[in-house]
């Protein structure tokens, strides 16, 4: 009874599937379909039984020709294919990439009457593989330095102090605004230091009260204070052998200020609640987005700690003072957010470049990473253009000088991105609504809604009162 059960229900089964299925007769016709392979390839049942299976247009597609002229697959002479990867040509032309399986099918008496093929739609995964591999390659790039990007020349006199600095052993400091990437320094120059087997600490000086502070630098030892149930150490001793990065040393309290300067000159730091002396073997590299010689002034940073901790100085630049390195990070933000994200955007408008390339940045660096984290949840289609810009963006008088940024309605929006979707389906409402991430009916609506007609091209009429 079960046996039978399947026999009457196979085809359901066959039909919930998510990979293709595809039937064919010993001479290569189609003769059965489920609908999977419908979607997958485009084609609706009626159109692919009875067609030849190389309709498809498989890349792997292999046959002979016997005497008789019969067509042949090469699959019925050597039984069984592998799952191999290979792409299919889409109804509409564009390209599939899957992953194909096939076995010929034999009649009771063992004679070859057919085969199946199924195949699994990977399409998205070689899509990935390809934004991985760009993005490994601009990792790689000429204009990359141990993961900080710049070309420019004061970038490369950065990149070539960070070198120098990395083979001495003497205090750094980091000089620059929030946003300049100083964090990304410190790290390079202890990678390429002869203490990279070691540990690298880092320590928020900004985020700590005074005594937290002290605790977490120099360690204490049990009942230093309300709360101090056990001892521990602190983070100048696991740096032990390695680099210890302080960051935003300028807010560094006066009196922690004294400790730090006997780690300096003696090697040696005391626990919080503790008089014992322990030897450190450590490198400081520090950072500050304040100006140091005015705290010293104020009387608010010691002279004799700002000069032994001031020995390298690498002064990063600001963003506007290194235009010609904004394409080359804009590039890499947009490829990276490609990798995280599952929207298929295709680049960076010259209108929008053309902001981005006028606008101060006062948050630097980062602030350039967070426009284009705004843009990819603005953005669904297409290229980015100036309107998926932050708004502080488009306000910025010297960046809209010499660009004319369009006032558009959600509506406009909404049509323009029909339109252009449509444009790269050719007019398939069915691709175009892939791309949207929408369904057909609401294609259909839209381009009812917006009175856009589409044959093979938008009217030409349209497209032009359409551009931006």
């Amino acid at each position: 009874m079960f046996e039978q059960d399947l026999d009457r229900y196979w085809k359901t089964v066959v039909s919930t599937m998510q990979d293709g299925i595809m039937i064919v007769d010993t001479g290569g016709s189609i003769i059965s379909v489920n609908k999977a392979f419908e979607n997958i390839t485009g084609y609706s049942h009626e159109e692919l039984i009875g067609q030849k299976c190389a309709i498809l247009g498989c890349s792997i597609y292999e046959a002979t020709r016997e005497r008789s002229g019969n067509h042949w697959c090469t699959l019925f002479k050597t039984g069984s294919l592998e799952v191999r990867r290979c792409t299919l040509t889409r109804k509409d032309g564009s390209i599939v990439h899957v992953l194909k399986n096939a076995s010929p099918l034999e009649d009771s008496k063992g004679q070859i009457i057919g085969a199946v093929e199924s195949i699994a739609d990977i399409t998205e995964v070689v899509e990935k593989d390809k934004q991985i591999a760009a993005f490994r390659r601009e990792l790689r790039s000429e204009d990359t330095f141990h993961g900080i990007i710049g070309g420019s020349a004061p970038m490369r006199q950065v990149f070539d102090l960070i070198e120098n600095a990395a083979q001495s052993d003497a205090p750094v400091i980091i000089l620059g605004e929030s946003g300049t990437g100083k964090e990304l320094v410190a790290r390079a120059i202890h990678l390429l230091g002869e203490r990279k087997t070691g540990p690298y600490v880092k320590v928020n000086c900004a985020a700590l009260t005074e005594t937290l502070l002290e605790s977490e630098l120099f360690g204490h030892v049990k009942g230093a204070y309300t709360g101090a149930y056990k001892g521990r150490e602190g983070r100048f001793e696991l740096a032990q052998d390695g680099d210890i990065f302080l960051d935003e040393i300028g807010d560094v309290p006066l009196s922690t200020q004294v400790k730090l300067l006997r780690v300096l000159e003696e090697k040696v730091i005391e626990r919080v609640g503790d008089n014992q002396p322990i030897p450190v073997d450590v490198r400081i590299i520090s950072a500050t987005n304040r100006n140091l010689v005015n705290l010293v002034e104020k009387g608010s940073f010691r002279k004799d700690l700002y000069f032994r901790i001031n020995v390298i100085p690498i002064q990063l630049p600001p963003l506007r003072e290194r235009v010609e390195d904004i394409p080359l990070l804009a590039e890499a933000f947009f490829r990276k957010l490609c990798l995280k994200s599952d929207k298929n955007i295709e680049g960076i408008s010259n209108n929008a470049m053309e902001i981005l390339m006028k606008y101060s940045w006062p948050g630097n660096v980062r602030e350039l990473k967070s426009a284009f984290e705004y843009a990819f949840v603005t953005c669904h289609s297409g290229s980015i253009q100036s309107y998926h810009l932050p708004p502080d963006i488009l306000k910025d008088k010297r960046a809209l000088k010499s660009v004319q940024v369009p006032r558009i309605s959600k509506e406009e929006m909404k049509k323009r991105q029909l339109i252009d979707a449509l444009a790269k389906a050719k007019g398939n409402q069915s691709v175009a609504a892939e791309i949207l991430g929408v369904s057909r009916v609401t294609v259909w609506n839209r381009m009812k809604r917006y009175g856009i007609r589409y044959q093979k091209k938008i009217d030409s009429v349209l497209t032009a009162d359409s551009k931006i």
